[in-house]
């Protein structure tokens, strides 16, 4: 018995070690003949980043999201310039290493800031910021993104005239059945709830649409719900809070409100990027500004949140961050000082402690892991 555990020990090290994950990084380029979107190989032992391809041709890919299957990259290229923007797909080849443009399509607003893919790969969905709409495109079975299906629009502003005169969507993401979609309004202190009908050519049911109300200029950035699908966690860029729901039935209903700063902090908040652990035990946020740190909260039995700490991030305007699909690594894209830090994770304490060399990426603006 004990050398069949010693064999089955062996098994399992031998499989985790013979994973390659592979860490991929957007950044705003602002020039198309610049390098867009970055290529790195995550060492499952130390944490360290080697470099392994990167791709040009794509100005300002903020936001990219990955296919669950790790073959298809899709990017949205945030563009100031009125409907100037765009979401684009890539194929990546794990044997080869190689990052290959497929084609793009106007992203039908200014700004696009987030994209996500339906589970059954069928379906991108982009939220652009500037001017509050949500663009829906069919995928094509060799990962290319099809023509608009479909693009909604909202308008109203909510009480701070310098950030929300009008909405600005910052994230649309599926429920954990997929069957909704959920949009934080930054600019209306919304987070509004559509049916999404995967079946249907236009999925998107906008006459069942609904929304709750957050707390005005609070500012709603990002949203994530609990391994277990019961809970949704808010992350307020304005007010510097995470919102914590119970998730029932399609409906969110708030039971908490958690600072993510320490109380002697009393404004200038920027909160930005909110995960939570593949264990689901802990869950983690950045904070820009004055702060440029990670809080680390424990997840209670009952969904709230307790404060573990708080871990500088070694850079300066963390805007986004990833968890490895390992639980075992936090990688931290610093935007305003173009350098990603990696932190080992203490799976008992949740602890974050920095390991190895730090790496540049100019305007790093994006971090996401995939395990082949």
């Amino acid at each position: 018995m004990q050398n069949l555990l010693k064999l089955l020990a062996l098994f399992i090290f031998a499989n985790f070690y013979s994973q390659q994950q592979f860490v991929f990084f957007g950044s705003y380029n602002w020039e198309k003949d610049s390098e867009g979107i970055y290529v790195y190989q995550l060492d499952n032992e130390t944490g360290k980043l080697t470099k392994t391809t990167s791709i040009k041709g794509v100005v300002n890919p903020s936001y990219i999201t990955i296919s669950e299957d790790g073959k298809y990259i899709y990017a949205s290229s945030e563009s100031k310039i009125e409907n100037g923007g765009t979401v684009s797909s890539f194929r990546f080849d794990k044997e080869e290493k190689t990052l290959k443009f497929m084609n793009s399509q106007e992203s039908g607003g200014e700004n696009p800031v987030y994209v996500s893919v339906h589970k059954n790969r069928k379906w991108l969905v982009n939220g652009n910021y500037t001017d509050a709409s949500v663009s829906v495109y069919p995928l094509l079975e060799d990962g290319k993104i099809d023509s608009l299906a479909q693009i909604l629009k909202f308008s109203e502003g909510s009480i701070n005239p310098d950030r929300q005169a009008k909405a600005h969507i910052h994230s649309a993401v599926f429920s954990p059945d997929f069957n909704s979609l959920f949009f934080t309004d930054l600019g209306a202190d919304k987070i509004r709830i559509y049916p999404f009908e995967n079946t249907d050519l236009k999925p998107l049911n906008i006459e069942q649409g609904s929304f709750i109300k957050t707390k005005p200029g609070t500012g709603p950035r990002h949203l994530i719900f609990s391994k277990n699908g019961k809970t949704a966690y808010c992350i307020e860029e304005m007010a510097g809070e995470i919102s914590v729901y119970d998730f029932t039935e399609n409906m969110l209903k708030e039971i908490q409100k958690k600072p993510t700063h320490p109380a002697k902090i009393k404004d200038g908040f920027e909160s930005s990027d909110l995960h939570i652990s593949p264990d689901g035990k802990f869950l983690y946020a950045t904070n820009r500004g004055k702060e440029n740190n990670i809080v680390i909260f424990k997840i209670q039995s009952n969904g709230t949140l307790e404060t573990v700490g708080y871990q500088k991030t070694h850079g300066k305007h963390p805007r986004t961050f990833t968890i490895d699909e390992t639980g075992r690594f936090v990688i931290v894209a610093n935007t305003g000082s173009n350098k990603v830090v990696v932190f080992k994770r203490n799976l008992e304490t949740g602890v974050l402690k920095k390991v190895g060399k730090s790496v540049k990426i100019k305007n790093v603006s994006c971090v996401k892991t995939k395990i082949y």
